[in-house]
């Protein structure tokens, strides 16, 4: 009986394809199956990230998720993806899985591995995180001896995020889509298109890769 292969989720960082680990980079030129999320039939930014590493002969699955705030679609769509790279994994085959930033961090890998890891093998490549990108390249330090940082999504309730806010001594708002006052504004860190405003200058209608550094402490940018 042939031994099944084994899962990979691979960080890749928030963009920049220089910014992948050795070790993604070596795993994914000898990749004989790859698996990446896409938006609603359009281009995959993970693989787009990868792009120039993938080995032309490898299988390519993708994760086609609908743009939609139901959860259901999302969720059969990681069936539907487990269920492709089950049959690869079965095979003997290993499946590398593409991943924006890291994979456990806000990270749509999670939902296939709660679906695979009881069956497989896996092994996590971390990637640097669209955090640690954007406080780079605004040049802002987060937190400093035993400061905090919280790190909260754009979305929650405005209450919820007050209370956050007047709690931390520094804060990470991801998908933004909204305005706080006293802060840095970052836009597609590490890509060329990459923006860095303060927030009073942010766009009216912020992209999903988006987001806000606010910091309490004595550091003279706020």
């Amino acid at each position: 009986m042939t031994p099944a292969g084994t899962l990979f989720g691979i960080g890749l960082g928030p963009g920049a394809a220089d910014l992948l680990t050795l070790r993604a980079a070596r795993l994914i030129g000898a990749a004989r199956v790859i698996a990446y999320p896409a938006l609603a039939g359009g281009e995959s930014f993970a693989r787009s990230i990868a792009a120039g590493l993938i080995p032309p002969t490898a299988q390519e699955i993708v994760i086609d998720l609908p743009m939609t705030t139901d959860r259901a679609p999302a969720q059969a769509a990681y069936d539907r993806g487990a269920a492709t790279m089950a049959a690869a994994l079965d095979s003997g085959e290993d499946v590398l899985v593409l991943c924006e930033g890291d994979p456990l961090f806000y990270g749509s890998f999670m939902y296939l591995l709660a679906r695979l890891r009881d069956r497989y093998r896996v092994e996590i490549v971390p990637g640097v995180t669209s955090v640690s990108a954007c406080s780079a390249v605004a040049a802002r330090p987060l937190a400093a001896r035993n400061e905090t940082v919280t790190i909260l999504p754009g979305p929650l309730p405005d209450a919820d995020l007050a209370r956050h806010l007047r709690a931390a001594d520094a804060v990470v708002v991801m998908k933004v889509g909204r305005h706080l006052p006293r802060a840095i504004y970052v836009e597609r860190a590490t890509l060329g298109s990459e923006r860095i405003l303060p927030l009073s200058d942010a766009p009216a209608e912020a992209p999903y890769f988006s987001m806000i550094l606010i910091a309490k402490g004595a550091d003279p940018w706020l």
